[in-house]
């Protein structure tokens, strides 16, 4: 009996069992695995602005000074202070006109101007700039001009020689650049001077400050001595004028020869003629 009633809880419990399945919900779907999120590439960063290799000069005026937007040379300069002599003589050779007209007509060159202080003039001998001539004193100015805009980090970048305003031909009136370091050097074969600071920049026109008046070699070295002319030939006709001449001279000499021979021999005549005139007279008196 005992057995029987195990027998029947055991199937009891497998019916509550399977029951107990059967109502119980289905399982949830798995959810597919999210893909991971692909991570972007590193993007290379942007280069670092180029350094400038020339400071400003703490008295440097702002950028386009002129609210009309025209670069007044004159007025940069005398804002700056200390380029009162380069003003003067920017007006008393008229190089001011010629610069701002290439200022106008060459907006994408621009211009670079190496601008020497007072105290830079003040270095010369005494009176030198008016010991030179007025062509000389305009290519002294327009030396310290350079036909194109040179920004203030890209003086590494100049091919040397580098042309000035004075220069004629590819030979004539160039300068060295040299930088290295936040140092920029110019050689013009006679002196080595220093670019100090930044006058006044924009995208056209640089002005830049420099320690020494810029002496071209041109001044200095000597001029090439022209070859002395060749001779020229003598003409034909001359020379056989020539020939004719000695002819002349030769048939001259021979004639005087002849003529004295010819005296001498009458002389002798003479002579023997008299001899034989004395001896007729002599023999007349004896008889």
């Amino acid at each position: 009996m005992k057995q029987i009633f195990l027998l029947s809880f055991l199937v009891l419990s497998c019916i509550f069992s399977i029951t107990s399945l059967a109502q119980s919900p289905a399982a949830a779907p798995i959810a597919p695995a999210k893909p991971s999120p692909t991570k972007p590439a590193p993007s290379t960063p942007a280069p670092a602005p180029a350094k400038p290799l020339v400071p400003a000069l703490p008295q440097s005026p702002t950028t386009n000074p002129d609210s009309s937007g025209n670069q007044d040379i004159i007025k940069i300069l005398r804002k700056a202070k200390s380029f009162n002599t380069l003003i003067r003589l920017l007006k008393t050779t008229q190089i001011i006109n010629q610069v701002n007209a290439q200022l106008v007509t060459t907006k994408n060159g621009g211009l670079t101007i190496l601008a020497p202080d007072d105290a830079a003039f003040s270095q010369l001998k005494a009176g030198y700039f008016n010991s030179l001539g007025e062509r000389q004193q305009k290519e002294l100015i327009q030396y310290h001009v350079l036909p194109v805009y040179v920004s203030s980090s890209n003086f590494d970048s100049l091919s040397n020689p580098v042309l000035t305003l004075a220069s004629d031909s590819p030979q004539g009136f160039q300068i060295n650049v040299t930088a290295y370091g936040n140092s920029v050097n110019i050689s013009t074969g006679v002196l080595d001077a220093t670019i100090n600071g930044i006058v006044y920049t924009d995208k056209t026109l640089a002005i830049y400050h420099v320690d020494k008046v810029l002496i071209p070699l041109d001044f200095v070295k000597p001029k090439a001595i022209a070859p002395a002319p060749a001779l020229a030939k003598a003409p034909k006709a001359d020379k056989e004028n020539s020939s004719a001449d000695d002819d002349d001279q030769t048939q001259g000499t021979k004639d005087s020869s002849d003529s004295i021979s010819l005296i001498h021999i009458h002389g002798v005549s003479v002579l023997v003629s008299l001899g034989v005139s004395l001896f007729a007279a002599g023999v007349t008196t004896m008889l």
